[in-house]
């Protein structure tokens, strides 16, 4: 993977600029977080990342998830590598999954606490458990990189650490916009701080602390 950039990135809603015009790069094995409070621009700016970097292998995990509310976990996890397959395997996969795939996925689903919720319907879970089967998800599609909006917000404690990490181990290059600065600074090798659509703070991780980011809330 080479280094990624935006240059002069801008993003409007009818006439009004909303992000930017901003530039940043992202390096390789680089974990950024994109900090700052609600509707400054974190997922505009997520938004923007994918549109451009997503032909270099960019994985999404939304903020609303995407899931199918019909679909059981395992198929849900399983359309993360929908591309990769022919459509008649996809389809087949719908009524007859292949014991491979129920293995792989059955293993990415008991490191986040799910490993009883295989076969049942995502509409079914709770708020933290569909947001850990979107986590399953992006780790199953494989990206090269992942651009993440809020991929722990619905958890809390151990739940939250747990997440992060099987995250951070499958996609060491990525970008998390999060709300919570202290697993931000724990978890992320820097820190991009947004405030009124512009960048207001870019600095490795380890230069700050949660009070250098509270200007931003």
């Amino acid at each position: 993977m080479t280094v990624l950039a935006l240059h002069d990135a801008v993003a409007t809603y009818g006439e009004v600029r909303v992000l930017g015009p901003l530039s940043l790069t992202l390096a390789p094995g680089e974990c950024v977080a994109l900090v700052g409070r609600s509707g400054v621009g974190k997922s505009t700016l997520l938004s923007v990342m994918y549109d451009r970097w997503r032909n270099q292998g960019a994985a999404l995990m939304p903020q609303d998830l995407g899931l199918v509310a019909t679909l059981s976990v395992f198929h849900n996890v399983y359309m993360g590598r929908l591309d990769r397959h022919p459509w008649w395997r996809n389809l087949l996969t719908l009524a007859r999954p292949r014991p491979r795939d129920v293995t792989e996925i059955g293993a990415l689903l008991t490191r986040l606490g799910l490993d009883d919720k295989l076969w049942t319907p995502c509409g079914e879970l709770s708020g933290g458990q569909r947001q850990r089967v979107a986590v399953a998800r992006a780790i199953h599609q494989d990206g090269g990189m992942l651009l993440a909006d809020e991929p722990v917000s619905a958890l809390d404690g151990p739940l939250s650490e747990v997440t992060l990490t099987a995250l951070t181990d499958a996609y060491p290059t990525a970008v998390l916009a999060m709300h919570d600065v202290d697993l931000a600074l724990r978890y992320c090798s820097r820190v991009i701080g947004i405030q009124d659509g512009d960048i207001a703070i870019d600095q490795p991780s380890h230069r700050l602390s949660a009070t250098d980011l509270l200007p931003l809330y």
